[in-house]
């Protein structure tokens, strides 16, 4: 089985190039579903991350206040990475443990979502990488559709590494600027080569 490591920058297309796929009947397991999954009450991450970052992160519920969580990591890097070493090598196994279900299942491809897959060098366990992308322009109109203010915009983008970096080390890159159509027809290109 191979399996194809899929990423891009925040609201460059990652969602709709994982659906496109599942339409075509291939697998996939996006991290950031892992993510959420990780830190649901009950979960030993959960607890981690209260007591990294205090009681006051659990809403009264029991649940992670995501959004605050959020506005704290995103300003400021030692906090992100104190919840990334917490969170991280729990979704790598996670989506380590999806893979090899798959491929007890016969699946002869299957696909990880992982927005800082050359972050996290996890390139290493795949066999071919794809990054989506799209102009900043793009990229700012999308987000800002999504209803984000420009500052949690340009956080979240100075998260990660430049677009330009990531579809330089990718494998195969998907510009995402037109439609669905155009989206498609280039993934179907991809899947063709690799087959």
């Amino acid at each position: 089985m191979k399996v194809l490591g899929l990423t891009g920058g925040i609201g460059m297309g990652k969602s709709a190039a994982a659906q496109l796929l599942r339409a075509r009947g291939f697998p996939v397991v996006d991290t950031d579903d892992l993510a959420r999954q990780v830190v649901e009450p009950g979960q030993p991450a959960l607890a981690e991350v209260r007591d990294a970052f205090g009681a006051e992160i659990i809403a009264p519920d029991g649940r992670l206040r995501r959004k605050e969580l959020a506005q704290r990591v995103f300003a400021d890097a030692a906090a992100r990475t104190r919840l990334e070493s917490i969170l991280h090598p729990r979704i790598r196994l996670l989506w380590r443990e999806q893979i090899a279900a798959w491929r007890a299942e016969g699946h002869r491809l299957a696909v990880v979502v992982i927005p800082l897959l050359f972050e996290t060098q996890a390139e290493t366990e795949l066999d071919a990488t794809i990054c989506v992308a799209c102009s900043a322009a793009t990229q700012r109109d999308r987000l800002l559709a999504r209803g984000w203010p420009a500052k949690q915009i340009e956080q979240r983008i100075r998260a990660q590494w430049p677009v330009e970096q990531k579809m330089a080390r990718a494998d195969y890159v998907v510009w995402t600027e037109a439609g669905l159509d155009v989206h498609a027809a280039q993934l179907e290109r991809i899947l063709r080569g690799l087959s």
